[in-house]
């Protein structure tokens, strides 16, 4: 029978014994001590595998691969390919050795979808690119308007600079796809695999430029085609983990199958200190591509020749309607127009 709070007594009271005056196991006080990371060194992400990453010293040019593990308060995905992340531990690269990522410095840009256009549904794909490189093909798989459009608007809205790389010229022309796009002033390369590819070499050197494209296009490929020339590898890649597994595309719903399973930058050059040292980014073929996540005005501040009209237009609007001051502007020439139209389509993809 419970005993009534009016008849307890001593014997009812339960003892904290970590409280106990004289306790030997006393609980330790919390501190606002932090751990001292002055000599973390800086490091850019090249591979991301669930809970591991590698990664290169940047201040050192010489630098083997680094493995290192995430600290637990960054969370899982708090890391990705292109990142600057400050790491303590054992950075000497030697085998069986693990750093660990501690701090994640902020980006520039990231390259971010949004899984079938829920705005709520962010994802980072890799961080602090400077160009972005649209794989497409002539055929097989054929290309797609609305792909090439979405990955501009990210490329606008992050200050990437865009390319388009059109595999498969040995199958099609493609030209009349690419017509689309000639007003956005846009670089284009047309490439099949037995392309000289020292102009594309060219544009890509002293940059890091991640590529996009669907499963199929022949990505993978020309990722190996640029890396032919680089015997070096940094200490820590060989073969086997530097260059990308190929494959073909389903004969049934004429989509590419998946050979890339993660992003990896790979180096473009023997030495890191080359006259041609560049960064290429190889990601995973993309099916889903949203970009609910983006406003169109900062998709549009992107082309400053409409900086002034924009400057007086309504608030919110999207400079795709009738009240958008872009439609009455005086100072359009014709190149412009075009200019505008373009844009304009591609910002309907959102």
């Amino acid at each position: 029978m419970a005993r009534s709070s009016k008849n307890w007594d001593e014997d009812d009271v339960r003892i904290n014994k970590s409280r106990e005056f004289g306790a030997t196991n006393k609980a330790k006080p919390r501190t606002k001590d932090r751990p001292d990371y002055s000599k973390a060194k800086t490091a850019t992400i090249i591979e991301v595998d669930r809970g591991r990453v590698q990664c290169l010293i940047t201040e050192d040019k010489n630098s083997a691969v680094i493995t290192a593990m995430k600290a637990r308060e960054l969370g899982k995905k708090s890391v990705v390919v292109g990142d600057l992340v400050s790491i303590v531990g054992d950075t000497s690269g030697s085998e069986g050795t693990l750093a660990r990522v501690v701090t994640v410095l902020p980006r520039k840009n990231s390259l971010t979808r949004t899984i079938d256009d829920h705005v709520n549904d962010e994802r980072v794909i890799v961080a602090n690119v400077d160009q972005m490189a649209i794989v497409i093909a002539t055929t097989n798989p054929e290309p797609r308007e609305g792909f090439v459009d979405r990955a501009l608007v990210v490329a606008y809205d992050q200050g990437i600079k865009p390319i388009i790389i059109m595999t498969k010229q040995d199958l099609g022309s493609g030209d009349k796809f690419l017509e689309t796009y000639k007003d956005l002033e846009i670089p284009v390369f047309k490439i099949d695999k037995n392309s000289n590819l020292s102009d594309l070499r060219s544009m890509l050197s002293k940059k890091i430029t991640v590529l996009l494209g669907h499963s199929g296009v022949g990505k993978s490929t020309l990722v190996n085609n640029l890396l032919i020339n680089s015997k070096n590898k940094p200490a820590g890649h060989n073969d086997e983990s530097t260059y990308r597994e190929t494959g073909d595309v389903n004969e049934v719903t004429g989509r590419g199958r998946h050979t890339s399973s993660s992003a990896i930058a790979l180096p473009l050059s023997s030495t890191f200190a080359g006259e041609n040292f560049g960064w290429i980014i190889d990601t995973p073929g993309v099916r889903s591509f949203g970009v609910a996540h983006i406003q169109p005005s900062r998709v549009i501040a992107a082309f400053p020749e409409f900086a002034e009209p924009v400057s007086m237009c309504p608030k919110n609007c999207s400079h795709n309607e009738e009240s958008c001051v872009l439609n009455s502007w005086d100072k359009f020439n014709d190149k412009n127009h075009a200019r505008l139209a373009s844009l304009r389509r591609v910002l309907s993809t959102k």
